[in-house]
């Protein structure tokens, strides 16, 4: 019969976690200094993705501002073809196999009047889904719509007629006057049948005084067009539209082609971004690998001591792979947090200068949650890959050895 102090038995579950957990209390300054050390390169792997992502997510939120704007294609034929789009021309765009709508544009000069002030303005005359295939959006109020047919104004048409951009200029009614200019170079001047009321206001300095009215409002139909929104049926559609649109002489602008482009773009940026965190995060990887010989060669004594009491070497090499794992998953979770806690500070302080510029405020920096996860679990396997080697030394002392080392 084996006597008990040659008795080899498994730590349980909760031993093992006791046991791990003394390296908080034994070797305090060390523990917290390595799981320091890991958590500042998990944090810049963190602050840094998430700028990428954020950076996605604001350029990519400018672009796709609506879903059908995707699929939409912007054609026009160029000016040294001197083709004019008609209203014919449009009709045999909506008669194309993958072709699900076809909105016109037409674009003169004109006269836009406030009460006793007038303006001198681009007049654009487009039908209420044009706002939603071309991705054009209003800041304040909403673009018009066939059942309540009114205007909308950019923010440098407002400035022209001396009103503010913002809801007070809302609901003025306005007289607009437009001069369609005829292929043949005559001029015809018309006016709205009725005063139509702001509705929208687009607010960007970088666009010109513009106003968008609907035809519904005109007295007579615009003799040309500048160009034509053609939204394909679905996204498959899209490239064989192209091709024949391209074939009858257009040119071709699709948003798709911005969000493809912006997306390879911003997909570089990242990865380069993510280089420079994981090059910090090997560094501190290799910091906590450093501290684990450390404590193994440290340890042998006790190693000698253990498997004398009985300890099997998967019970030892389960010990040191759990006190690695505990300090890689701390430095995860401080990590994560100061990461994403200095994405927050830096976007406060950014929002606090938009304010005060009279820009708008921006989230620079976004977190996926799988990101998040990901971050925890490869954290819990660089501590599993630190304690490793010396696992393995200790698992395989002997206890003779282990006395003879000390």
């Amino acid at each position: 019969m084996a006597s008990p102090i040659n008795q080899q038995h498994n730590l349980g579950f909760a031993d093992l976690i006791r046991l791990s957990t003394r390296i908080f209390t034994v070797k305090p300054t060390r523990t917290l200094l390595t799981i320091l050390g890991t958590s500042i390169g998990i944090a810049t792997v963190v602050f840094l993705i998430s700028l990428g992502y954020g950076l996605q997510y604001i350029l990519l939120g400018k672009l796709i501002t609506t879903q059908d704007s995707l699929i939409t294609l912007q054609a026009s034929f160029p000016n040294e073809a001197n083709i004019i789009l008609t209203t014919e021309q449009i009709d045999k765009i909506r008669l194309l196999a993958d072709v699900g709508e076809a909105v016109p544009l037409a674009e003169f000069d004109g006269e836009v009047k406030v009460a006793t002030s007038t303006g001198l303005t681009l007049i654009r005359i487009v039908a209420p889904e044009y706002f939603r295939l071309s991705g054009t959006l209003t800041n304040l109020g909403k673009p018009f719509s066939n059942e309540t047919p009114g205007v909308v104004l950019t923010s440098q048409a407002l400035k022209i007629l001396g009103l503010p951009p913002d809801v007070t200029s809302l609901t003025k009614t306005v007289e607009i006057t437009v001069y369609y200019t005829k292929p043949d170079g005559t001029v015809d001047i018309v006016q709205t049948t009725t005063q139509p009321a702001i509705v929208g206001i687009i607010v960007d300095e970088a666009e010109p005084p513009i106003a968008f009215i609907s035809p519904s409002i005109v007295s007579i139909p615009p003799p040309i067009y500048k160009e034509v929104y053609v939204k394909a049926k679905d996204l498959t559609g899209v490239e064989r539209l192209r091709d024949v649109l391209i074939a009858e002489g257009m040119l071709i602008s699709a948003r798709i082609d911005l969000v493809n482009q912006a997306q390879k773009i911003l997909n570089i940026i990242t990865i380069v971004l993510g280089v420079f965190g994981v090059a910090a995060l090997t560094v501190s990887a290799v910091g906590m690998f450093n501290t684990m010989i450390v404590s193994f060669l440290e340890r042998t004594y006790e190693v000698g001591v253990m498997k004398s009491l009985g300890a099997m070497d998967s019970d030892v090499r389960n010990l040191f792979l759990m006190e690695s794992m505990i300090m890689g998953m701390a430095g995860g979770v401080a990590g994560i947090a100061m990461g994403m806690g200095g994405g927050a500070i830096v976007n406060f302080g950014i929002n606090i200068l938009a304010k005060r510029l009279g820009g708008e405020p921006v989230d620079l920096f976004f977190t996926p949650t799988w990101f998040i996860l990901l971050v925890l679990g490869s954290s819990s396997i660089i501590g599993l890959l630190a304690g490793f080697w010396p696992a393995r030394r200790a698992s395989g002392l002997s206890p003779k050895e282990a006395f003879l080392r000390k």
